[in-house]
This record gives structure tokens, sequence and C-alpha cells, in this order.
């Protein structure tokens, strides 16, 4: 008996922009956390159907992991980029920095902007409070994150300290996991509905309470 599904022609795989999808759905994580989140959500946000979805990523959590590595690779340009720099300079690189990062991480260019401060809280972070203590994939990755920022972080205090305008003698990696966690601290303050003039006011404190040198 001939087999006629051999003679049809084989159907092409539905092309897709991956970024953009994934940029899409890491907002609807942001948005919705991860358990509130449906495959039908997904589908809705980045425009697959629920077969592609599942053929590209997997599913669910095949798209979420996606979607932070994606996230962490863009911080991990993002970051450094904006603190790196001459000595010279480093001390006020870290304070547009903690200024900046303390109104919510921006998303991705090719989405519409937040529209909350609890939105743009940091993605990593956010998936690591509501899931991390039960998959141990998403916490390997927001600590991949975290890792990314505090090197990047240290190393601009070190700068600093090498300029003359924070104690030498201070332990730049324990002021730059200080400077992260009032940062990560505010994406709860902000979650609370405070102004981004409190949160500015936060970060300010703790640029102040860095160690200078002694004259």
């Amino acid at each position: 008996m001939l087999d006629v599904a051999y003679l049809l022609p084989m159907a092409r795989p539905r092309s897709f922009d991956r970024d953009h999808v994934l940029h899409a759905a890491e907002r609807q994580f942001r948005s919705s956390g991860y358990n509130g989140t449906s495959v039908d959500d997904i589908s809705a946000a980045t425009g697959l159907g629920r077969g592609s979805l599942y053929a590209a990523f997997d599913g669910k959590h095949g798209v979420l992991m996606q979607a932070m590595a994606g996230y962490v690779a863009r911080l991990g340009q993002v970051a450094p980029r904006a603190l790196a720099g001459p000595d010279e300079g480093a001390l006020e690189r870290l304070h547009a920095y903690l200024l900046r990062a303390v109104q919510g991480v921006p998303l991705a260019g090719d989405v519409p902007p937040a529209s909350d401060r609890t939105a743009a809280a940091c993605f990593a972070g956010k998936m690591a409070m509501e899931i991390g203590a039960s998959d141990p994939e998403v916490q390997r990755m927001a600590a991949e994150c975290f890792a990314v920022l505090v090197t990047a972080v240290a190393e601009c205090v070190r700068a600093a300290q090498r300029n003359g305008d924070i104690d030498p003698e201070a332990d730049a990696d324990d002021l730059a996991y200080l400077l992260l966690t009032v940062i990560r601290g505010t994406d709860i303050v902000g979650a609370y509905g405070h102004s981004p003039a409190r949160l500015a006011s936060i970060a300010e404190s703790a640029f102040a309470l860095l160690p200078r040198t002694r004259p």
C-alpha cells in the first residue's frame, strides 16, 4: 500500500524573531509572575501558538529559562558598560548607576516600557524569590546574574579606591554587595508604592555610607 504521507511535502516550521518572543515573554513573567502566567498568556504576549511554543522552547519552563538567559546576557553587557572607565570619574559613575538602578531595570528595547515599578524589578531576582527555592535552574541563573553585577560594581569601587575617592582599606566586594542589596531592596520598596523620589533618596543615603579616603 502506498504511503501517501511520505509523498506530502513537510510543513515548514513557522519563523519568528526569537529575541522578540523572549523579550515579550520576559515582560509577561515580570507582570504576572511565573505561577500566574499560563502558556496561553505567553502565546498572547508573543503571538506564537501553543504548538510553536512547545516546539521551540519545550513549554513554559523552557521559555522562562531562555528568557532568563537572555536577561543575564543583556545585563552582562549593560552593567559593565555603565560602570567601566578610567579611575578618574569612577565615583561619579557609581553614583549615576546607583540612582538609575533603583528606578528599575529597563526592559529590552523592542517591548513597551513597564507600566509600574513592580514590573521593572530585577527579572532574575523576581523569579528566584517566587520559585527559586524549588527550582535549582532558576536559582543558578539568578546567582549568575547577581555575580555579574557584583563583579562590575566591585571593579568600579576599586577604580574609585585607586583614584583616592574611597578608602583603600575598605573591602570592594563588601561594598558592592551593600550597594546591590540596597538596589534590590528598592524593588520591594517600589512594590509598596513608594515614589521614585523616595527610591532616589534611599540611593543617596546608601551612597553617602561609602567610606571615603581619610584626609
